[in-house]
């Protein structure tokens, strides 16, 4: 699907967002304008110089942070103007976190990890194990589940921090750099698995990279210089 539908049909319509910061007198506009559709199953990267705004935008849909004007709607909820309470229910129902390091609890084993965001919830405990051995198997570590992180690759672990994410079945997954602490071998196959992940399993994924290789393996490719969105890599206005 390409990214000119209607904003009905969105997954996620980000309209008019600005999104500024205090400091001291002066104002600092980190987000200009921006509008924004992506649709259900869509692997969205983008891309832009440190200070662009990158990682800004993906907490703002996130719901880790909130907009200073604009809309955010999410399935069809504006999440931009929710309280901090019920911004924190909806991130666990509807977001799946995957960052550049990989958050593990060292103490923990890879199952234990993996099951933590499920102990959030109302699953008996047969369910969860049922629900993170699918998700270990997802990402190819069904033969892992007994070993720490200490026990696993770099790779492995992101691995891990992926199954973590997709374990309670989110509507999307947010990527902040999630090959930037990797080999390139190991890079090619976190990117594999994101793109399974779409293509196998109609997950929608927003990536933020530095990395042209890993923005490549995505169907639509943004841009942001100095808080604006450039068209993508389709030639669309966005």
């Amino acid at each position: 699907m390409t990214n000119n539908l209607h904003a009905q049909d969105a997954l996620i319509a980000v309209k008019n967002i600005h999104k500024n910061y205090q400091r001291g007198s002066e104002t600092i506009e980190v987000l200009r304008d921006v509008n924004l559709n992506i649709h259900k199953g869509e692997f969205v990267a983008f891309m832009g110089p440190s200070g662009s705004g990158k990682t800004t935008l993906l907490n703002l849909l996130g719901g880790l942070d909130v907009p200073t004007s604009g809309h955010i709607f999410i399935d069809g909820e504006d999440i931009a103007g929710m309280s901090a309470k019920k911004l924190t229910t909806w991130r666990s129902r509807h977001v799946g976190f995957i960052f550049q390091m990989y958050n593990l609890i060292p103490v923990m084993t890879a199952f234990q990890n993996v099951e933590l965001p499920l102990l959030l919830t109302r699953l008996s405990k047969s369910e969860r194990r049922r629900h993170v051995e699918a998700a270990l198997a997802i990402v190819g570590l069904a033969d892992r589940m007994s070993h720490y992180p200490r026990q696993l690759s770099g790779g492995q672990e992101q691995r891990v921090a992926i199954a973590r994410a997709i374990v309670t079945d989110p509507t999307f997954l947010l990527c902040d750099e999630p090959t930037g602490d990797l080999d390139r071998k190991s890079a090619n196959e976190i990117l594999d698995l994101l793109t399974r992940l779409v293509q196998e399993h109609a997950k929608t994924v927003l990536m933020v990279t530095h990395d042209p290789l890993a923005a490549n393996r995505a169907g639509t490719r943004f841009h942001l210089e100095k808080g604006v969105l450039a068209v993508n890599s389709k030639g669309e206005a966005p």
